[in-house]
């Protein structure tokens, strides 16, 4: 039997485990009159998550949250592609900075 030198055994081990992990689980938030639709996103806890996040809007807003420790414009008509987590089980406050008293939601990670 063959042994593959041991750079090349290390690489390949790399490549097979980074196969063998799932594509991160996806959501969709939209924005419509200034409000994000759903209000609370409910995802599993301990996986990382690909957010989207519709503006509907002709305006741009912001999706921000400090607790998940992101923000990122998203221009009127648009969207945009945040990823996050994996989060701890718990809810995490998101809102938009241009519209904040309407703009508010959450994601609670069970």
């Amino acid at each position: 039997m063959r042994r593959l030198p041991l750079h090349l055994g290390a690489a390949l081990a790399v490549c097979l485990a980074g196969g063998a992990q799932a594509d991160p689980a996806r959501y969709t938030l939209t924005i419509r009159d200034h409000r994000f639709s759903p209000v609370e996103l409910q995802v599993p806890a301990g996986q990382k998550i690909e957010l989207h996040v519709v503006n509907q809007d002709p305006t741009p807003e912001e999706f921000e949250s400090t607790e998940l420790h992101r923000e990122k414009v998203v221009s009127g008509g648009q969207e945009i592609t945040v990823f996050i987590g994996p989060l701890r089980p718990g809810s995490y406050e998101f809102f938009g900075d241009f519209n904040p008293a309407t703009a508010r939601g959450h994601i609670v990670a069970k």
